[in-house]
């Protein structure tokens, strides 16, 4: 079986947190974390993540830990999301590259900040849960670093 490797990035900046609002055509937006696939190109995990948020955001981060792999096992390909922690650096929107900016059925994805807060990160919904009840043991702590 085929197996794709994921990887994706909760980003701390100061006292919030940043995630991606995506909207898709005719669609209602979710809030998600930076992030992507491994392409062949990428020499590993911390290169494809560093690609990713220089993609999606414009942004540089600091060192990079990861908290938490997710695999889903599929019928044709077993998909593998690697999770990290980060402080962004800089984000600077006009250095964003993806090429999903340039395909209109990809929608909008704009940079969110949301409070260090149990009820700011509770509310976004995110997937997978095991993701947003990391976020919610941890964010308290985060906000007292």
């Amino acid at each position: 079986m085929k197996v794709r490797h994921k990887v994706r990035v909760v980003l701390l900046d100061g006292d919030h947190l940043v995630f991606l609002r995506r909207r898709w055509p005719g669609g209602f937006p979710y809030w998600t974390t930076v992030g992507g696939s491994v392409e062949p190109d990428d020499a590993d995990l911390d290169t494809a993540l560093r690609r990713e948020v220089m993609e999606e955001l414009g942004a540089t981060i600091g060192p990079a830990t990861e908290f938490l792999t997710v695999t889903d096992p599929g019928e044709t390909i077993t998909i593998t999301q690697h999770y990290f922690l980060a402080d962004l650096l800089d984000l600077r929107p006009e250095r964003r590259s993806g090429p999903e900016l340039d395909a209109p059925d990809t929608g909008d994805f704009d940079p969110v900040r949301v409070p260090l807060d149990t009820t700011a990160v509770t509310a976004l919904g995110l997937h997978p849960p095991e993701l947003t009840a990391y976020l919610l043991e941890h964010v308290d702590t985060w906000r007292d670093r």
